[in-house]
């Protein structure tokens, strides 16, 4: 085999590990993406769960000590009341919102990366070596103390 022969061979043998390896990066940083994601969705509605019990007792512990004001007060109180659930439910609905609207963002960026890295796999190969460079000179440097 000639030397030509030998160095086409050993360039595709290194295009084709440096594809393997872009596509596991994809892989990796898209799984790592919607793993975040999903993360954050679950505490976002952990966050909103607690603030619907939260706001369930103290609009019941509202509720309990306007009951002895009430008899005097009936149509104020009745008003109030109206008002304040309805701040409750806004503020649900609120935190919904905002958890719904993380979740989205946060599966946009995880397509946006994939994306990149298929488009980019020369520039995405780069950034993970810096990356990953990065975070072992920070461990070294941390060990070292």
């Amino acid at each position: 085999m000639s030397q030509t022969e030998d160095a086409k061979k050993k360039l595709t043998e290194a295009a084709d590990t440096t594809a393997e390896a872009v596509k596991d990066a994809a892989q990796t940083a898209r799984k790592s993406a919607q793993d975040f994601a999903q993360q954050t969705s679950e505490s976002a509605k952990e966050a909103v769960k607690t603030t619907r019990e939260a706001a369930s007792n103290a609009f019941e512990k509202a509720q309990d000590g306007m009951r002895a004001v009430e008899k005097e007060l009936s149509p104020a109180i009745d008003d109030l009341s109206l008002r304040a659930q309805e701040f409750c439910n806004r503020s649900i609905d609120f935190c919904a919102e905002s958890s719904e609207r993380a979740r989205k963002q946060f599966q946009q960026a995880a397509q946006s990366t994939t994306r990149y890295v298929v488009e980019q796999p020369g520039k995405s190969i780069l950034m993970a070596a810096a990356a990953g460079a990065a975070v072992a000179a920070a461990f070294l440097m941390g060990r070292r103390r």
